[in-house]
């Protein structure tokens, strides 16, 4: 009996080392508002949600080994608006992922981004078949796409230009669904799932997603040890968007950007000195109009 023991034990440190890797890279809280279709059942939409979750969460997605504490968290938020057929669906999609700071509990959001074409059929009980060069369904590609969107901005956060394989492997998925119509397509809608990852592939924008790095490694993740240092690397992303949009003026891309960190920022340069408030509102006037209002409470 005394020699089982050592089998034993080695058998269940076997098991724990194997549960310390998570299955899939990504851990998405997946939430479904059917309101506006009263006839809907609640079991569809608990098999909807159930479907999507296993989808996103427990595939693979990349060639690397992912920690369970190291999963990329977010949201998607599926509003269902509309049944023109049998288990075909007209919706939006608002996506968000995010990902902590070094020596914090505070997570920045990285990605926040609202679909509005986020049309597809899924039966009761089927199947997500998916093949990375190969449109199998609508519902399908735009899960792995935005998949890869949140890895590519994860990847370019922690090191520069470290998203650029899910980058390719979104504009590929996009290129391959053109068939499939709304929101695929460039034609029409300059802030659609085209729009994102033409932005995302372009040389014109390549400084945006150096920056990114910048914001976020040499920025954020030194902020509580040194907060001069890291509003200065800060600083240094406004100046180079603001050479971008003189060449690509109305990038979905850099909108989506402040949507995500506009109240970020604010808190970033509550502290700043006189001289460096006033140049990063001046800097945010240009880079995000539409919010300038809420940027001017830095300089209070």
């Amino acid at each position: 009996m005394k020699k089982l023991v050592p089998v034993i034990i080695s058998f269940f440190f076997i098991l724990s080392v194997a549960h310390v890797y998570a299955q899939g890279e990504l851990y998405m809280n997946v939430t479904i508002d059917a309101s506006q279709i009263p006839d809907i059942q609640e079991s569809v939409v608990t098999d909807m949600k159930q479907t999507i979750t296993r989808f996103l969460n427990d595939r693979k997605w990349t060639n690397d080994e992912f920690q369970v504490e190291e999963r990329i968290r977010g949201n998607i938020s599926i509003t269902i608006t509309g049944q023109p057929a049998p288990y075909s669906y007209a919706a939006t999609l608002q996506v968000q992922s995010s990902r902590p700071v070094y020596g914090t509990s505070y997570e920045t959001i990285l990605l926040n981004y609202f679909d509005k074409n986020f049309n597809f059929e899924l039966n009761i009980g089927e199947p997500l078949n998916y093949n990375d060069n190969m449109f199998t369904s609508n519902l399908t590609s735009m899960l792995a796409f935005y998949a890869n969107i949140i890895l590519a901005l994860d990847y370019d956060s922690f090191g520069k230009l470290g998203g650029q394989t899910y980058v390719e492997k979104a504009y590929n998925i996009a290129n391959i669904s053109l068939q499939a119509g709304g929101g695929w397509s460039q034609s029409g809608d300059a802030n659609n799932r085209a729009a994102l990852i033409e932005n995302l592939n372009s040389q014109l924008l390549l400084p945006f997603r150096q920056n990114f790095y910048n914001y976020h490694r040499l920025g954020l993740d030194i902020y509580l040890s040194d907060p001069a240092k890291a509003r200065l690397q800060i600083v240094g992303m406004f100046k180079a968007l603001n050479e971008v949009i003189k060449l690509k003026p109305y990038s979905t891309l850099i909108r989506s950007f402040f949507l995500a960190k506009r109240d970020e920022i604010i808190n970033i340069f509550r502290d700043a000195d006189t001289e460096q408030k006033n140049e990063v509102v001046n800097l945010l006037r240009v880079l995000d109009p539409l919010n300038s209002e809420r940027y001017a409470t830095i300089l209070r």
